[in-house]
Order: C-alpha cells, then sequence, then structure tokens
C-alpha cells in the first residue's frame, strides 16, 4: 500500500514535470466523499482562504473528480481546478514529440473533456492553446459541440489505425532482419531512459522528471557474444493510470506485447518500489501480459548508487536466492551494466531451439545462412554431409523452415 505522503510526493512530481510553481501541498483526509464537492464543507472553505491568501491559479486533485465536483470546486476557490487525469493528460500534452504520440494524446483528451463541456468557467481566461487543462477551456472550447468532438475523435481513431498498420510493417521488416526484441518497463522516473542511454550510447531525453520519456525509441545493442538486439524504451506507467490513456497508448506500448524479452526496471531506493512494481505488473496484465508476469519479470534494481549499506545487503540477498530474476544496477554510474548485458544473453541463449541438421557440403546457401543467423554449436564434416547442431532463436527458426523447407 503506497503512503499518503508518498502520493503527495508524486503528485508533486507531476505538476513540477509541467513546471509548475508549488505554493502548497498537503494531505486531505476525506471521510466521506461529498457528491457536490468531494470534500466536506470544512475543508473546502479552509483551501478557498488558502487559495486566496497565496494568490493560487491552479489546484490539483490528486484523485478522480466528476465534472460537478470540478465545476462546483473552481466556483468556491475560484481557481482552475483539475484532477489526476486532467494533470496527467496535460504532461503527456507537453511531451508528446511523433507523430502517433499527438495523436494518442488528442485522442485521450477529447475522451476526457467530452464529459466536461459546461458554461460555468467563464470567470476563468480564455484558452491558451494545448488542451486547456490548465488555462481555462475558453468560451469556444465551452461551446464546442459535442458532435465536432465525436467526428474529431472518429478520425483520430482511423488515423491511429493507419498508424498502427504502419507500425506493424516496421515490426515485419525488423522481424526479417531480425533481432530480438528486448523492451524496458517500469513506473514513471524509474530511469529507464538513463538506462537506455547507457545501454545504447545514445542521446534520449532523460531527466529526473515523472513522464519524462513518452515516446517509444529503439536501438540497436550490441551484446558480448556478438548477437544484436533491439532495445525499446517506452513509456513509464504509474499508479491510477487514467483509463483513456491505457485505451489510447495501447498502440505505443504494443513494443512491449512484441518484445521477446521484458525488463522491468525498478527504482529499488524509491520509498515506495513494491507498490510501484504491483501498479506496473497490473498495467501489464491489463495489455495481455498476465502469463509473463505470473512467470516471473527479470528486474533490474536501479539506482542501487542512491541505497544504504542494508539496502545493498537486501538485494546482494535477493540476488543469491534469485540470480536469473534480479540485476542490480546504475545506470548514472554504469556499475552492474555490464551484467545487464550479459544476462540478455543468457536469456536468449535459452529461449533458442537446438536443431539437429544434415547438410550437404554443396549447399554453400544454406551453411551460410544457418552461420549468420544462428549459433553453430557442433559440427561433424564427412563426404556425404555436414552434421550441425545449431542453435536459432524461435523467428529464425521459422524462417529457416520456411525458406530451406524443401
Amino acid at each position: 500500500m503506497r503512503s499518503p505522503e508518498g502520493r503527495l510526493a508524486e503528485a508533486v512530481g507531476l505538476a513540477l514535470a509541467i513546471e509548475l510553481d508549488i505554493k502548497a501541498a498537503e494531505v486531505v483526509l476525506v471521510k466521506k466523499r461529498r457528491p457536490a464537492t468531494l470534500f466536506g464543507q470544512g475543508h473546502v472553505d479552509r483551501l478557498a482562504e488558502l487559495v486566496e491568501e497565496q494568490e493560487i491559479n491552479v489546484v490539483i486533485v490528486d484523485g478522480h473528480l466528476s465534472p460537478v465536483q470540478q465545476r462546483n470546486l473552481e466556483k468556491a476557490w475560484n481557481a482552475k481546478v483539475i484532477d489526476r487525469t486532467g494533470l496527467i493528460l496535460e504532461i503527456f500534452g507537453a511531451r508528446a514529440r511523433t507523430h502517433e504520440g499527438r495523436l494518442q494524446v488528442e485522442l485521450a483528451s477529447l475522451t476526457y473533456q467530452r464529459s466536461r463541456l459546461v458554461r460555468s468557467w467563464t470567470h476563468l481566461e480564455r484558452q491558451r492553446g494545448g488542451f486547456g487543462f490548465l488555462g481555462g477551456p475558453g468560451e469556444s472550447q465551452i461551446e464546442m459541440d459535442r458532435r465536432l468532438i465525436g467526428d474529431r475523435i472518429t478520425k483520430l481513431k482511423r488515423e491511429l489505425v493507419e498508424v498502427k498498420r504502419t507500425r506493424e510493417l516496421h515490426r515485419g521488416a525488423r522481424k526479417r532482419v531480425p533481432y530480438p526484441v528486448v523492451a524496458l518497463v517500469g513506473y514513471t522516473n524509474a530511469g529507464k531512459s538513463t538506462l537506455f542511454n547507457r545501454l545504447t550510447q545514445s542521446k534520449v531525453f532523460a531527466e529526473d522528471l515523472l513522464f519524462a520519456t513518452l515516446d517509444p525509441t529503439m536501438r540497436g545493442v550490441v551484446l558480448p557474444t556478438g548477437k544484436q538486439i533491439i532495445l525499446s524504451d517506452t513509456v513509464g506507467f504509474i499508479s491510477d493510470l487514467p483509463t483513456q490513456l491505457v485505451a489510447a497508448f495501447r498502440a505505443t506500448l504494443e513494443e512491449v506485447l512484441e518484445a521477446d524479452v521484458i525488463l522491468h526496471v525498478r527504482d529499488r531506493s524509491h520509498p515506495d518500489t513494491e507498490a510501484q512494481k504491483a501498479d506496473v505488473e497490473l498495467v501489464l496484465t491489463e495489455l495481455g501480459l498476465s502469463e509473463i508476469v505470473d512467470r516471473g519479470l527479470t528486474e533490474v534494481w536501479n539506482k542501487i548508487d542512491l541505497m544504504d549499506e542494508e539496502g545493498r545487503a537486501d538485494c546482494a540477498r535477493t540476488m543469491a536466492e534469485m540470480p536469473d530474476r534480479v540485476l542490480p544496477a546504475s545506470a548514472v554510474t554504469g556499475e552492474g551494466v555490464d551484467g545487464i548485458l550479459s544476462a540478455l544473453d543468457e536469456k536468449l541463449r535459452k529461449q533458442r531451439d537446438v536443431l539437429a541438421l544434415h547438410v550437404s557440403p554443396a549447399d554453400g546457401k544454406r551453411l551460410a545462412w544457418l552461420y549468420q543467423h544462428g549459433e553453430v554449436l557442433e559440427r561433424e564434416d564427412s563426404d556425404e554431409d555436414i552434421t550441425l547442431k545449431v542453435g536459432l532463436d524461435p523467428v529464425n527458426r521459422a524462417r529457416y523452415e520456411q525458406i530451406f523447407s524443401a
């Protein structure tokens, strides 16, 4: 169970991710949810005084607000009020860079806005661009016809189908290469992008911010044995991920669904690391990966440079008990990174099929293909044929059988 203080710290981190100036932050105990305002009248009045005294323009409620609750709180506090869903959508709107990312954010945002078309925000600033969660929707947004929003949503879904088709073509091209795909998943700000940069020697945007990465990034990596893989950095997961985003970003997370290996990157120094792990596994289960989750993901215990001696000792004990499941590392210092690459080599080696083949000495094409795409474990030459034991990953085995079926 995540602590209230941990939730508050995360909410502050989300606000800082879009450069909001935090003037006050506190945990408010809600014994009974009020349909009109969520909070009791005493809390509403007290916070109204705080908002006026501190000249606060935006109030973030780290939870779900109904359209009625949001409207009534804005009236009571004379400030813009956004809930957790609105805040996350605002961050996604600011960070999405690819065409697909922008389409997905707009789709999620319009779906969210469609239920919140009200006429009570006229005291707020007019539309400033973006998705309007922070700057006030403006009169033009308020009067937007629901049918037009529905038409735009339909168009966006069609465009995303085309994007998905393009991504499937790209995946098909990679399978023809083919290289195994390794996906990094984890809670937001767990250090995935920093680890990605360390493993690939690239410069993907990586900051100490929640949701620093929103678009999937892929790079080639050569493992110690010389085997090449494609490493994929993905959007970070978070607790209470808005349902609109789980659906809208499914195409982005398809890189995870297609991966040969999934590495769960955890910030092992975080006080709520166990709760974060549960949140990541829940989202993966919702994506249809329950079998992989139940088997147990390989975990990278990142940020060990921030652990105290007790934490490092616990890490060493767990690694001794489950050497195939836990990989301690620091993406910042580079400690443990070589171990991750070696572990990937070994994991992919175990996934391969070992075939006993008889090849004619004159069949140079088949021999060259096997040496290029597999690992020749044994070879015995005779005048009649060449006997081979070859390790092939599942994709290459299927290709071999298709190409050389005759």
